[in-house]
Protein backbone atom coordinates (compact mmCIF):
# COMPACT_ATOMS: atom_id res chain seq x y z
CA UNK A 1 0.00 0.00 0.00
CA UNK A 2 1.45 3.69 -0.86
CA UNK A 3 2.01 5.72 1.90
CA UNK A 4 0.80 9.56 1.32
CA UNK A 5 1.53 12.07 3.69
CA UNK A 6 -1.86 13.66 5.39
CA UNK A 7 -1.58 16.71 3.06
CA UNK A 8 -0.92 15.00 -0.02
CA UNK A 9 -3.71 11.98 0.41
CA UNK A 10 -6.21 15.44 1.54
CA UNK A 11 -5.86 16.89 -1.89
CA UNK A 12 -6.49 13.36 -3.97
CA UNK A 13 -9.91 12.71 -1.57
CA UNK A 14 -10.85 16.37 -2.20
CA UNK A 15 -10.33 15.48 -6.54
CA UNK A 16 -12.08 12.20 -6.77
CA UNK A 17 -15.30 13.89 -8.14
CA UNK A 18 -13.95 14.36 -11.88
CA UNK A 19 -11.39 13.61 -14.35
CA UNK A 20 -10.25 17.33 -13.72
CA UNK A 21 -10.50 17.31 -10.54
CA UNK A 22 -7.82 14.46 -10.56
CA UNK A 23 -5.49 16.70 -13.10
CA UNK A 24 -5.50 19.49 -10.50
CA UNK A 25 -4.82 17.42 -7.35
CA UNK A 26 -1.71 15.94 -9.45
CA UNK A 27 -0.82 19.46 -10.18
CA UNK A 28 -1.38 20.89 -6.84
CA UNK A 29 0.89 17.93 -4.91
CA UNK A 30 3.60 18.23 -7.64
CA UNK A 31 3.67 22.04 -6.40
CA UNK A 32 4.36 20.73 -2.52
CA UNK A 33 7.30 18.64 -3.70
CA UNK A 34 5.91 15.65 -4.82
CA UNK A 35 5.83 15.13 -8.49
CA UNK A 36 2.60 12.95 -8.59
CA UNK A 37 1.74 9.87 -11.29
CA UNK A 38 -1.79 9.84 -11.86
CA UNK A 39 -4.50 8.45 -14.08
CA UNK A 40 -6.42 10.76 -16.37
CA UNK A 41 -8.97 9.60 -18.90
CA UNK A 42 -9.27 11.31 -22.04
CA UNK A 43 -11.07 11.01 -25.49
CA UNK A 44 -12.08 7.04 -24.74
CA UNK A 45 -8.60 6.35 -24.00
CA UNK A 46 -6.21 6.33 -19.85
CA UNK A 47 -2.87 8.11 -19.75
CA UNK A 48 -0.66 8.44 -17.06
CA UNK A 49 0.68 11.74 -16.07
CA UNK A 50 3.35 12.43 -14.43
CA UNK A 51 4.04 16.32 -13.22
CA UNK A 52 7.54 17.63 -11.88
CA UNK A 53 8.36 21.17 -10.75
CA UNK A 54 11.28 22.86 -11.60
CA UNK A 55 11.13 24.44 -7.23
CA UNK A 56 11.08 21.22 -5.93
CA UNK A 57 12.77 18.43 -8.73
CA UNK A 58 15.36 18.74 -10.66
CA UNK A 59 16.10 16.98 -14.24
CA UNK A 60 18.71 14.95 -15.39
CA UNK A 61 20.00 12.38 -18.17
CA UNK A 62 21.39 9.38 -18.60
CA UNK A 63 22.20 7.07 -21.48
CA UNK A 64 25.74 4.92 -21.20
CA UNK A 65 27.91 4.22 -18.40
CA UNK A 66 31.28 5.85 -17.81
CA UNK A 67 32.61 3.04 -20.24
CA UNK A 68 30.21 4.02 -22.36
CA UNK A 69 28.09 1.57 -22.67
CA UNK A 70 24.13 2.12 -22.83
CA UNK A 71 22.42 1.22 -19.92
CA UNK A 72 19.25 0.10 -22.06
CA UNK A 73 16.96 -0.32 -18.94
CA UNK A 74 15.92 1.48 -15.87
CA UNK A 75 16.89 -1.72 -13.75
CA UNK A 76 20.54 -1.06 -15.05
CA UNK A 77 20.39 2.87 -14.52
CA UNK A 78 19.16 2.01 -10.73
CA UNK A 79 22.05 -0.57 -9.91
CA UNK A 80 24.38 2.71 -11.13
CA UNK A 81 22.84 5.12 -9.49
CA UNK A 82 23.20 3.28 -6.17
CA UNK A 83 22.06 5.24 -3.09
CA UNK A 84 20.96 8.45 -5.12
CA UNK A 85 18.14 6.26 -6.66
CA UNK A 86 16.81 6.58 -3.22
CA UNK A 87 15.51 10.58 -4.77
CA UNK A 88 14.32 9.75 -7.72
CA UNK A 89 10.55 10.71 -7.87
CA UNK A 90 10.36 9.15 -11.65
CA UNK A 91 11.72 8.28 -15.18
CA UNK A 92 10.79 7.82 -18.52
CA UNK A 93 12.56 6.79 -21.98
CA UNK A 94 14.03 10.55 -23.19
CA UNK A 95 14.09 10.36 -26.77
CA UNK A 96 14.83 8.74 -30.19
CA UNK A 97 18.25 6.19 -30.60
CA UNK A 98 20.02 3.93 -32.81
CA UNK A 99 20.32 0.49 -32.59
CA UNK A 100 22.66 0.50 -30.12
CA UNK A 101 20.79 2.68 -27.88
CA UNK A 102 22.81 6.27 -28.45
CA UNK A 103 20.66 9.28 -29.17
CA UNK A 104 20.29 10.76 -32.67
CA UNK A 105 19.91 14.02 -32.07
CA UNK A 106 21.02 16.69 -29.94
CA UNK A 107 21.90 15.25 -26.55
CA UNK A 108 23.40 16.89 -23.12
CA UNK A 109 24.02 14.80 -19.76
CA UNK A 110 25.31 16.67 -16.88
CA UNK A 111 26.39 19.60 -19.14
CA UNK A 112 28.08 17.66 -21.46
CA UNK A 113 27.15 17.35 -25.47
CA UNK A 114 27.32 14.22 -25.94
CA UNK A 115 25.34 14.50 -29.74
CA UNK A 116 25.27 17.92 -31.76
CA UNK A 117 21.57 18.97 -33.48
CA UNK A 118 20.49 17.06 -35.83
CA UNK A 119 18.68 18.90 -38.99
CA UNK A 120 18.86 16.58 -41.63
CA UNK A 121 15.99 14.83 -42.97
CA UNK A 122 15.43 11.41 -43.18
CA UNK A 123 12.59 8.58 -42.55
CA UNK A 124 10.49 7.71 -39.52
CA UNK A 125 9.15 9.84 -36.75
CA UNK A 126 11.99 11.65 -35.63
CA UNK A 127 12.31 14.04 -39.00
CA UNK A 128 8.51 14.44 -38.99
CA UNK A 129 9.58 17.67 -39.53
CA UNK A 130 9.58 20.16 -36.96
CA UNK A 131 11.01 17.84 -34.51
CA UNK A 132 12.53 19.76 -31.13
CA UNK A 133 14.40 20.22 -27.97
CA UNK A 134 13.33 19.50 -24.21
CA UNK A 135 16.12 21.33 -22.73
CA UNK A 136 16.90 23.35 -18.92
CA UNK A 137 18.96 24.90 -17.30
CA UNK A 138 18.87 26.50 -13.39
CA UNK A 139 15.72 25.13 -12.75
CA UNK A 140 13.61 26.08 -15.54
CA UNK A 141 12.70 23.82 -18.45
CA UNK A 142 11.81 24.84 -22.10
CA UNK A 143 10.43 23.21 -25.59
CA UNK A 144 11.64 24.64 -29.08
CA UNK A 145 11.35 23.13 -32.18
CA UNK A 146 14.99 22.40 -33.36
CA UNK A 147 14.71 25.64 -35.91
CA UNK A 148 14.15 27.52 -32.84
CA UNK A 149 16.60 25.98 -30.33
CA UNK A 150 19.25 26.78 -32.89
CA UNK A 151 18.15 30.24 -33.30
CA UNK A 152 17.71 31.23 -29.62
CA UNK A 153 19.58 29.18 -27.42
CA UNK A 154 23.29 30.27 -27.64
CA UNK A 155 24.43 28.27 -23.86
CA UNK A 156 24.78 24.66 -23.57
CA UNK A 157 21.75 23.68 -21.13
CA UNK A 158 22.53 21.61 -18.18
CA UNK A 159 20.18 18.82 -19.96
CA UNK A 160 19.10 18.27 -23.40
CA UNK A 161 17.25 15.56 -25.46
CA UNK A 162 16.66 15.61 -29.10
CA UNK A 163 12.78 14.14 -30.55
CA UNK A 164 10.21 14.04 -32.30
CA UNK A 165 7.98 15.13 -33.51
CA UNK A 166 6.52 18.21 -31.67
CA UNK A 167 2.81 17.70 -30.50
CA UNK A 168 2.42 21.51 -30.11
CA UNK A 169 3.84 24.13 -31.29
CA UNK A 170 3.14 27.26 -29.31
CA UNK A 171 -0.41 25.88 -29.04
CA UNK A 172 -0.61 24.47 -31.97
CA UNK A 173 -1.29 21.36 -32.97
CA UNK A 174 1.84 19.80 -35.42
CA UNK A 175 0.30 20.42 -39.18
CA UNK A 176 1.50 17.32 -40.37
CA UNK A 177 -0.15 15.34 -37.81
CA UNK A 178 -4.25 13.55 -38.47
CA UNK A 179 -7.02 14.42 -35.64
CA UNK A 180 -7.03 10.71 -35.22
CA UNK A 181 -4.66 8.82 -38.07
CA UNK A 182 -3.87 5.08 -38.51
CA UNK A 183 -0.49 4.78 -36.52
CA UNK A 184 -1.65 3.70 -32.51
CA UNK A 185 1.05 2.84 -30.21
CA UNK A 186 1.63 3.40 -26.96
CA UNK A 187 3.28 6.32 -26.79
CA UNK A 188 4.95 8.88 -24.38
CA UNK A 189 5.92 12.81 -24.41
CA UNK A 190 6.70 15.76 -22.14
CA UNK A 191 5.37 19.33 -22.29
CA UNK A 192 5.51 22.91 -20.22
CA UNK A 193 2.63 23.80 -18.97
CA UNK A 194 1.67 27.10 -18.29
CA UNK A 195 3.65 27.38 -14.47
CA UNK A 196 6.71 26.34 -16.19
CA UNK A 197 6.24 22.22 -15.06
CA UNK A 198 7.23 19.41 -17.36
CA UNK A 199 3.95 17.27 -17.72
CA UNK A 200 5.10 13.64 -18.63
CA UNK A 201 2.72 11.42 -20.18
CA UNK A 202 2.54 7.76 -21.32
CA UNK A 203 -0.68 5.89 -22.94
CA UNK A 204 -1.99 3.20 -21.02
CA UNK A 205 -2.90 1.46 -24.48
CA UNK A 206 -2.20 2.12 -28.05
CA UNK A 207 -3.49 6.22 -28.81
CA UNK A 208 -2.75 8.25 -32.14
CA UNK A 209 -0.59 11.43 -32.44
CA UNK A 210 -3.31 13.55 -32.30
CA UNK A 211 -4.98 12.16 -29.28
CA UNK A 212 -1.95 12.67 -27.81
CA UNK A 213 -1.66 16.00 -28.54
CA UNK A 214 -4.92 17.26 -27.93
CA UNK A 215 -4.72 15.91 -24.51
CA UNK A 216 -1.36 18.26 -23.97
CA UNK A 217 -3.24 21.40 -25.77
CA UNK A 218 -6.84 20.75 -24.38
CA UNK A 219 -6.61 18.79 -20.57
CA UNK A 220 -3.30 19.91 -19.45
CA UNK A 221 -2.30 23.68 -20.03
CA UNK A 222 0.34 23.17 -22.34
CA UNK A 223 1.61 25.13 -25.81
CA UNK A 224 4.60 23.32 -26.51
CA UNK A 225 4.88 19.31 -26.20
CA UNK A 226 7.28 17.03 -27.40
CA UNK A 227 6.96 13.43 -28.58
CA UNK A 228 9.47 10.94 -26.97
CA UNK A 229 8.75 7.80 -27.92
CA UNK A 230 6.28 4.85 -29.04
CA UNK A 231 6.47 1.31 -28.31
CA UNK A 232 9.17 1.32 -26.09
CA UNK A 233 7.44 3.82 -24.42
CA UNK A 234 8.23 3.24 -20.43
CA UNK A 235 8.01 4.83 -16.86
CA UNK A 236 9.67 4.43 -13.35
CA UNK A 237 7.96 5.14 -10.46
CA UNK A 238 9.49 3.95 -7.61
CA UNK A 239 6.39 5.44 -5.07
CA UNK A 240 4.15 3.01 -7.38
CA UNK A 241 6.04 0.29 -7.64
CA UNK A 242 6.10 0.80 -11.11
CA UNK A 243 9.19 -0.38 -13.67
CA UNK A 244 8.31 -0.70 -16.95
CA UNK A 245 10.42 -3.65 -19.01
CA UNK A 246 8.28 -3.35 -22.30
CA UNK A 247 11.58 -3.27 -24.79
CA UNK A 248 15.46 -1.94 -24.86
CA UNK A 249 15.51 1.71 -24.10
CA UNK A 250 18.05 4.47 -24.96
CA UNK A 251 17.87 8.01 -23.11
CA UNK A 252 16.58 8.23 -19.93
CA UNK A 253 15.13 11.27 -18.93
CA UNK A 254 15.20 11.29 -14.61
CA UNK A 255 13.44 13.35 -12.08
CA UNK A 256 14.43 13.65 -8.48
CA UNK A 257 13.74 15.83 -5.48
CA UNK A 258 15.94 18.70 -4.93
CA UNK A 259 17.88 18.19 -2.07
CA UNK A 260 16.82 20.39 0.71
Amino acid sequence: MKRWTFAALTLLLAACGSQEGTRDAAATAADFGRPVCDSVSFEGDDFTVCTANPSQARIAMFDADPDGVPYRSFSSLEIALASRAKSLLFAVNGGMFDESGLPIGYYVEDGKRMQTLNRAAGPGNFHLLPNGVFFGSNGAWRILTTDGFAEQVKTRPDFATQSGPMLLIDGQLHPKIAPNGQSHHIRNAVGIDAKGRAVFVISNSAVSFGRLARLYRDRLDCRNALYLDGSVSSLWFPEGDRMDQRAPLGPIIAVFAKDR
